[in-house]
């Protein structure tokens, strides 16, 4: 009896790791790539309003601009160590100008950069050195470190830094898109009642956010 019951618990566990594997197979992209538009703007917004206090931030400000062009091309490898044509690339941006809001928001990019690339490891170390004083980049950022604790199976640590980001958003753009990513690696380890807590959020809260216009569906097969 004890034998059999060991080896329906070591089925569950087997069960849940398969389903955590095909939730980051399945997302791999997605999870990464739908915030960076997001972060992107928000930055960029920052940039300018923001870089013309003194001479430093003025010169960061136009080696922004050169990185971001190439951000916005995907070329996402130039963004980050630049080229011979002049770009310097967000990493020497961070390295000329620590101190300065410039190197704060290139910090946001390079994490992205990483992120795009796969190389999800380098994205959680820069993205967790950005000053997360800024209320509007700050949820964004959480929501991308998110994405690749995922990428690197740390589901738990995923779900966690998600719910936090749709927490300190707490808005119809942001928050629901974190609470749906939080919901699925929640089903993907078979803990439904947390996921049907997260998207029973959005039913809730966001109520004038897209997604809540297909929440019932995620709501439904839970229950």
């Amino acid at each position: 009896m004890v034998d059999q019951k060991k080896k329906n618990e070591s089925l569950e566990l087997e069960e849940a790791i398969s389903k955590s594997e095909a939730f980051v197979l399945k997302y791999k992209k997605p999870l990464i790539g739908g915030i960076a538009a997001i972060i992107l703007i928000i930055a960029g917004i920052l940039c300018y309003k923001n870089y013309y206090s003194n001479p430093r931030e003025e010169k960061a400000s136009a080696a922004m601009a050169k990185a971001e062009e190439h951000f916005r091309n995907n070329d996402f490898e130039i963004a980050l160590k630049g080229d011979s044509l002049g770009t310097p690339g967000f990493l020497k941006i961070i390295s000329d100008n620590s101190g300065t809001d410039a190197a704060n928001i290139a910090k946001v990019y390079a994490g992205e950069c990483y992120a795009q690339l796969g190389q999800y490891k380098e994205a959680i170390d820069m993205l967790s050195g950005f000053d997360e004083g800024d209320q509007m980049i700050s949820p964004a950022v959480l929501g991308t470190l998110g994405n690749c604790y995922a990428q690197l199976g740390q589901l738990d640590k995923a779900v966690s830094t998600l719910l936090n980001a749709a927490k300190k958003a707490d808005n119809n753009s942001l928050s629901p898109i974190y609470l749906i990513q939080a919901g699925e690696i929640l089903e993907s380890q078979g803990k439904k009642k947390e996921a049907l807590d997260a998207y029973q959020q959005i039913k809730d809260k966001y109520f004038q956010s897209l997604q809540y216009q297909e929440i019932d569906k995620y709501i439904d097969r839970l229950k």
